[in-house]
């Protein structure tokens, strides 16, 4: 019996290791300046992001090119959508920076086990900018 839980416990352990490091891009992240906190998760087979911690908790979305948005609280805001994995990158969504109020092509990468690349540009992704978020432990 003991030896039948053990299996089982090692069988359930390496599938959620597994799973875990399947999708390496899964997880809490934070941007350089170190005001934001984006959760990224998975729906079906894409991937999002969701602005969950702002410095300014109270902060609206006042540049928002939709005037109905413009009184909601940036926290809670998805900023990032609708991402594909291809290889080691994510690829084909977009990024919407609240500061501006613009929304701009994106594309993902890990770099190290806590660093992601972010890279947002406008039509051809050598017109662009792109900053390294750390991984929230």
């Amino acid at each position: 019996m003991n030896k039948l839980l053990f299996t089982v416990c090692a069988w359930i352990m390496s599938v959620t290791l597994f799973a875990q490091t399947s999708d390496p891009i899964l997880g809490k992240w934070q941007n350089p300046s170190g005001e934001g906190r984006i959760e990224i998760y998975k729906k079906g087979d894409k991937y999002f992001g969701k602005l969950y911690w702002i410095k300014d908790a109270a902060k609206k979305d006042v540049n928002n090119p939709d005037e109905k948005l413009r009184s909601r609280n940036i926290q809670g805001v998805e900023i990032l959508t609708n991402f594909t994995k291809k290889g080691s990158a994510y690829e084909g969504g977009q990024i919407y920076d609240p500061k501006s109020g613009k929304t701009y092509s994106c594309k993902m990468s890990i770099k190290g086990a806590d660093q992601l690349d972010i890279r947002g540009y406008v039509g051809v992704s050598l017109l662009g900018r792109t900053e390294t978020w750390k991984r929230v432990k």
